[in-house]
């Protein structure tokens, strides 16, 4: 069979040391210490897979430059693929210009080790992982170009919902931390004269109330015990003004609101 490269390195350390006649000493080193470096450096071409030097990159590309080895998240950051902007409406309408609507929401990436406690310097857990889909505040995040796509980094806090799958619904949705999935109120009251008002016609209000529909795991305290909230599924809330973030899911209007927010539940 076809020799290995170690056994060429072999071959010639013995011809240095059998060549001994002076005439050709000199030469003869010099032809096996080539010979020995070019069979070592064949040995390369045989490291057996899984023992990869770790000095083996992968290259990509970030705001159009190469760069060495693929971008990683640190500290408790979050890499999103965004989604597409919509050009069509549910029914069929094409949407041009400012009319399309650009989606907060898209797919992890990869995420960093997470966020370290101040002062117990616990590593706060990432509440995502590769491949889950997440929704994100509208302001929200750093976006760039890379791998010839449009991403962005966003913190763990900046996340609103996280879903499996392909598509956002109420049963593949979750909230992270100590966040509140809450279904607001329909968007029409009734004065007291019984007239009904919409929403849009009253200045400087917003939805407030609503029934709970998801709630997170709670947030972790310094000690790594993660703190319950004290809301269940169900229940129906009042929580501060303008604090919900608006969420879209199949049609319907929903808030994220943060359990300090909340003022009272019923």
């Amino acid at each position: 069979g076809a020799r290995s490269p170690w056994h060429e390195v072999m071959v010639a350390r013995d011809c240095c040391r059998d060549t001994n006649t002076k005439p050709h000493r000199t030469m003869t080193k010099l032809s096996c210490c080539l010979l020995a470096l070019a069979a070592a450096q064949s040995c390369n071409a045989f490291v057996a897979p899984g023992n990869a030097r770790a000095d083996v990159r992968l290259d990509a590309k970030l705001e159009g430059r190469d760069i060495d080895g693929v971008l990683t998240p640190t500290n408790n950051f979050v890499l999103i693929k965004v989604a597409d902007i919509q050009e069509e409406t549910e029914g069929g309408i094409l949407l041009t210009g400012s009319a399309k609507i650009k989606k907060t929401e898209g797919s992890v990436v990869s995420v960093g080790p997470g966020k370290t406690h101040q002062e117990s310097g616990l590593l706060f857990p990432m509440p995502v992982v590769a491949g889950e889909g997440v929704v994100y505040g509208k302001y929200d995040g750093t976006e760039i170009d890379y791998e010839s796509g449009k991403h962005t980094l966003i913190q763990d806090t900046d996340i609103l919902v996280k879903f499996t799958g392909d598509e956002l619904t109420l049963e593949s949705a979750d909230v992270c931390s100590d966040n509140v999935l809450v279904k607001v109120d329909a968007s029409e009251e009734e004065t007291a004269s019984g007239l009904v008002i919409a929403a849009t016609a009253k200045k400087g209000s917003k939805p407030s109330t609503g029934q709970v529909v998801k709630v997170g795991p709670g947030r972790m305290a310094s000690n790594g015990e993660i703190m319950t909230v004290d809301i269940a599924v169900d229940d129906y809330v009042k929580f501060r003004d303008f604090a919900g973030n608006e969420v879209q899911i199949s049609g319907e209007e929903y808030a994220v609101v943060r359990m300090t927010d909340i003022l009272a539940k019923f």
